[in-house]
């Protein structure tokens, strides 16, 4: 399959399965990770998960960016709706969505990438989580 950029694929898939894995890590539910290269105009990769607050996926949504931020890769555009109920973190070649489960099944992107490939990104066995970085309570990073 053809990307839709010149940046190195093996970069470009590894970066997706991090996102992926961060989602999931930031206890986002339901984490798809579909290969769209050659069938979007959108991206490379689609990243799907549910969220369970307007705060959690907020949280969420941050600890993606600061992924990106820390790859060097700061995202091109982070949007939300007027009820944090969808919040899109916008890398270009990787975009990922979270979602109330409710608008999640309302908007079905999986139905819409149906054509996608989907790709595993879970650890495997016995490979824990990355450290994250925890925001403290006067704002300052912890770990």
């Amino acid at each position: 399959m053809r990307s839709r950029t010149s940046s190195d694929p093996a970069v470009t898939r590894e970066f997706a399965i991090e996102i992926a894995r961060t989602l999931s890590d930031s206890k986002c539910s339901e984490v798809v990770l579909l290969d769209v290269r050659g069938r979007s105009q959108i991206a490379d990769y689609i990243v799907i998960a549910s969220g369970t607050s307007q705060r959690q996926m907020r949280s969420a949504a941050q600890d993606v960016e600061d992924l990106g931020k820390s790859r060097g890769q700061h995202p091109f555009r982070t949007t939300a709706d007027e009820g944090s109920t969808w919040i899109v973190v916008d890398f270009v070649e990787i975009v990922a969505h979270l979602f109330e489960p409710d608008q999640r099944l309302y908007y079905d992107l999986e139905l819409l990438h149906a054509d996608g490939k989907r790709v595993d990104w879970r650890r495997p066995e016995g490979e824990g989580p990355a450290a994250r970085t925890v925001r403290g309570p006067i704002g300052k990073a912890e770990r």
